[in-house]
């Protein structure tokens, strides 16, 4: 079948959805739902909870403060460097199967990291935690993806994984906090052993086992060029964030990291089973629904980071103050991951995708105006719920748009996809914005230009969805 005839039976069957108008979770799907979505919000947590805590962290295990970052940097590069083998794998040997073995790691590794006694044994359990968060969210998402059909349920589900994820990015900043200040560091790992065990014990009743009927053989040459490259370009990332753009050991990274993806694209265009089929990264959908995310997950976490800094270097709030600041945050994306199901309904993803993209962007340039004084404060708390609105409404509809219109066998490889691009939007952001923050003279000036930036960035987000989806999506589309 041709790619206009695959895109207008697409559309054909988006009408369909429509039709049949709102639809209903059996008892047992709200079960499958709620399992997964404590694991999904559980990961989100666990990428922010130490952020807070990290002078403390060097403190009591002896971190000097140039090896510092690596507590978060360990951490990101297994997650983002691994998950698109580990959601291939997941398609090839199980979901389930790679879900609960995630899990379990997961569990282990920040028991480790909470008794930790040296530095070594504090990294060796990030990287730990990095991989099992490499397994666990595709395999989780493939298991949502294949649970729910196409269409207003799977939206539904995608909406409310969304809304969990992006609030549970805001939680790990306020339980960071929090458990620091009452308790001590080590909780920030202990609190997900508890977590993991329950839904270890819950998922192998509640979730079927899905893996292909013929099993393939596994892309060695794709899925070592594209880990690697992966993992240099993360690596290229963090070096710049630390010492600027201009640094040559940065830019090598960084170069090696591309030369590898491109290398990736020829494997794949050439093998026998690819990890990735290369039809399947041509598809509109895919490449412009992972491009629209890959703009939100990077947007929205370095806006954190702004504010972050904002808020103490500026302000001069404890890191405490300045992450329950951050609940409204949460409290938007949550609303936005709730209504994203219904714009996308009433309307199309694309067309939710633009709407979202112009409310993050004008909410995000409203924030120029914040000045020094703390009567700005109502103006970041505005600015941040509305612009988590429109960020969630981006990230479903990124969701959304990049699982559709692929068969059940491949659900695991589009959603390791996805799964990719938010740790790479996640991981790049910061790193940008702190490079563009260095490059002024005071911190009240830098972060205004990051801002500008940033705003910049949403907006040609935007116009890629408007420019490169009108073909693809949507039977309202004129």
């Amino acid at each position: 079948m041709s790619v206009v005839g695959q895109e207008r039976e697409q559309q054909q069957e988006e009408e369909r959805n429509r039709e049949k108008g709102p639809a209903r979770l059996s008892g047992r799907q709200v079960l499958v739902l709620t399992v997964l979505l404590v694991a999904q919000f559980m990961l989100a947590v666990d990428f922010s909870i130490l952020n807070v805590a990290l002078p403390v962290i060097g403190d009591g295990l002896g971190f000097s403060l140039p090896d510092l970052q690596w507590i978060a940097t360990s951490f990101a590069l297994s997650a983002a460097g691994f998950t698109l083998l580990f959601g291939r794998i997941a398609d090839l040997f199980g979901r389930r199967r790679l879900f609960l073995a995630g899990l379990a790691v997961l569990a282990l590794s920040s028991l480790a990291g909470g008794l930790a006694t040296s530095p070594e044994m504090l990294l060796a359990a990030r990287v730990l935690q990095g991989l099992a968060t490499a397994a666990v969210t595709p395999a989780g998402l493939s298991l949502l993806t294949t649970s729910f059909p196409e269409g207003p349920l799977r939206q539904k589900a995608l909406g409310l994984n969304g809304a969990l994820m992006s609030a549970g990015f805001t939680a790990g900043a306020v339980l960071g906090g929090v458990l620091t200040d009452l308790l001590s560091w080590r909780w920030a790992f202990f609190v997900n052993v508890p977590v993991a065990l329950a839904v270890l014990v819950v998922a192998p009743v509640v979730i079927k086992e899905s893996r292909p009927a013929v099993r393939p053989k596994l892309d060695l040459p794709g899925a070592v060029t594209v880990t690697l490259g992966l993992l240099a370009l993360i690596y290229g990332l963090t070096r710049a964030g630390e010492h600027g753009w201009g640094s040559g050991p940065a830019l090598v990274w960084l170069a090696a990291g591309v030369g590898l993806l491109i290398a990736f694209y020829a494997v794949e265009s050439r093998a026998a089973y690819p990890l990735v089929p290369v039809s399947v990264l041509k598809k509109r959908t895919v490449a412009w629904g992972n491009t629209a995310g890959l703009i939100a997950f990077l947007t929205e976490t370095s806006l954190v980071f702004l504010m972050t800094l904002h808020l103490q270097e500026v302000l001069g709030f404890s890191p405490l103050t300045a992450g329950l600041s951050f609940g409204v945050l949460g409290i938007g994306t949550v609303i936005g991951g709730s209504l994203a199901p219904r714009v996308i309904a009433a309307t199309t993803t694309r067309t939710t995708l633009v709407i979202g993209g112009l409310l993050q962007a004008a909410a995000t340039l409203s924030l120029v105006a914040l000045g020094e004084s703390r009567t700005g404060m109502w103006l970041l708390l505005a600015a941040t719920f509305a612009g988590g609105i429109g960020n969630m409404l981006v990230i479903v509809g990124f969701m959304v748009t990049a699982t559709t219109g692929l068969p059940d066998h491949e659900q695991g490889m589009a959603t390791g996809l996805a799964t990719m691009t938010q740790q790479i939007g996640i991981t790049m952001g910061t790193p940008v914005m702190s490079a563009i923050v260095a490059t002024r003279t005071g911190i009240p000036s830098g972060i205004t230009t990051a801002i500008l930036v940033n705003t910049a960035i949403v907006l040609a987000g935007t116009l890629t969805t408007v420019l490169f989806l009108r073909r693809t999506e949507g039977p309202r589309q004129r």
